[in-house]
């Protein structure tokens, strides 16, 4: 069976930012002629056991790395990614994501952060091992109120 994992970086859970995720997953999905399934793991939910619970941390990246292929989504913050992605992404092993594909999405309030998945989030995927064949932006005011009316036209594909 084939795992699409989704690692959400936004520090607010259930947002819109994790929609999207939930949506490129579901279109990498139907392009792979596969069933919707793997963990999602909101980095908001691990917030509290970032610095002081590792083996939280460790359980969860653990069981993202199981996953045949990864969506890893963020909100753009201070034009890079969110410092609790950073976080949880620090504790993953050396060669974590070693040979599986990963799809970064990031979301920024303004189309000048759109090299930001680039520059920042990429580099980052890479040292853990990822093959990142596709980055992702989409510009916040393209995110619909309900996912169900999300474009994935509106995704800016970069590579």
């Amino acid at each position: 069976m084939t795992q699409i994992g989704v690692l959400v970086g936004n520090p607010r859970p259930a947002s819109r930012t994790a929609q999207a995720a939930l949506a490129l997953r579901e279109a990498l999905a139907a392009t792979l002629g596969v069933p919707v399934e793997g963990p999602v793991v909101e980095a908001a939910e691990l917030a509290p056991a970032v610095f002081t619970e590792p083996e939280k941390i460790k359980a969860a990246l653990e069981t993202l790395g199981q996953s045949d292929f990864l969506v890893v989504v963020t909100p753009t913050y201070k034009a890079a990614y969110t410092g609790l992605l950073k976080a949880v992404l620090d504790q993953a092993p050396p060669a974590w994501l070693r040979g599986k594909i990963v799809l970064p999405l990031q979301i920024a309030a303004a189309d000048k952060h759109a090299l930001a998945v680039e520059v920042h989030l990429r580099p980052v995927l890479a040292e853990l091992g990822a093959v990142v064949p596709q980055a992702f932006f989409l510009n916040e005011a393209a995110l619909p109120a309900d996912v169900t009316d999300f474009d994935l036209d509106a995704l800016k594909v970069l590579r």
